[in-house]
């Protein structure tokens, strides 16, 4: 997710700015052991995420409250190990406060732009997230290399091209979390009929952080059938699975060739 608001080395980023403050209660609550990664990952955005243009200089004095705990509550929807990829993650939000809140979530940072994967990099290694993965790419280039229990993505897109690249890249009987603040019903009433070609069996908007923030987190949760993405992407995970296996059977008899030559 970007979040700029106003271009780096213009006006807005001229002004002089609040830092993020201290961090929230709530936050301790939140992070429990891994507050203190939480505090640095907020300095990391205050400082190097508005020096490269990921966070606008105007969002610095808010980014506990509107971003890093606004995405940190998505925790309470997430099943037990679960594997999530967070698409379009730009700056890591939600991404990476669901990975710091949730240990045990395997979570991939899906991002096209690399002055953002080179971020996301250095954070993930400052930190020491080993439950996190970035990978450069875009959505719809990995149907068939990814396959998830959940898809998060905060700020991307219009619920209906949003579900059009991330349905496909979850398993059977997954789920898609959008966070979409005051246009969250009207998105979802105008597009239940995608949703549903989509391979969607049950869509709704629900908040999160109820009693832990100060303004809860509005989230359209839509949760998969047996085949997510619809039939366009079963079709495109099955051709990519069958080059997959070709590819793992070239490489074999490569290596039995190789074999045969030695002996």
């Amino acid at each position: 997710m970007d979040t700029e608001s106003g271009a780096p080395g213009g006006e807005a980023a001229a002004e002089s700015v609040e830092g993020p403050g201290e961090a929230p209660a709530a936050a301790r609550a939140i992070f429990g052991d891994r507050f203190e990664s939480a505090v640095r990952y907020t300095e990391l955005l205050a400082t190097a995420g508005v020096q490269r243009g990921l966070i606008g200089p105007r969002e610095v004095p808010r980014l506990w409250d509107r971003h890093v705990l606004n995405c940190a509550v998505l925790a309470e929807l997430l099943p037990t190990g679960a594997s999530l990829c967070d698409v379009g993650s730009g700056a890591g939000l939600p991404g990476i406060p669901v990975a710091l809140a949730r240990p045990d979530v395997s979570v991939t940072l899906l991002e096209p732009l690399l002055r953002r994967t080179t971020f996301l990099e250095e954070v993930v290694r400052e930190l020491g997230l080993e439950n996190v993965t970035v990978l450069r790419g875009r959505a719809e280039e990995m149907i068939g290399k990814i396959a998830v229990d959940v898809v998060t993505a905060r700020a991307v897109a219009p619920l209906d091209r949003l579900a059009g690249w991330g349905m496909p890249l979850l398993r059977p009987h997954g789920q898609m979390l959008a966070l979409k603040g005051d246009t969250a019903e009207q998105e979802l009433t105008e597009n239940r009929a995608g949703l549903a070609k989509l391979g969607a069996v049950e869509s709704s908007v629900i908040s999160v952080g109820e009693g832990t923030l100060e303004t809860s987190t509005r989230v359209i949760q839509v949760k998969a059938g047996e085949s997510p993405g619809g039939v366009k992407a079963a079709t495109r995970r099955a051709k990519a699975a069958r080059a997959g296996r070709a590819a793992t059977g070239k490489s074999t008899e490569r290596g039995r060739g190789a074999g045969r030559r030695r002996r």
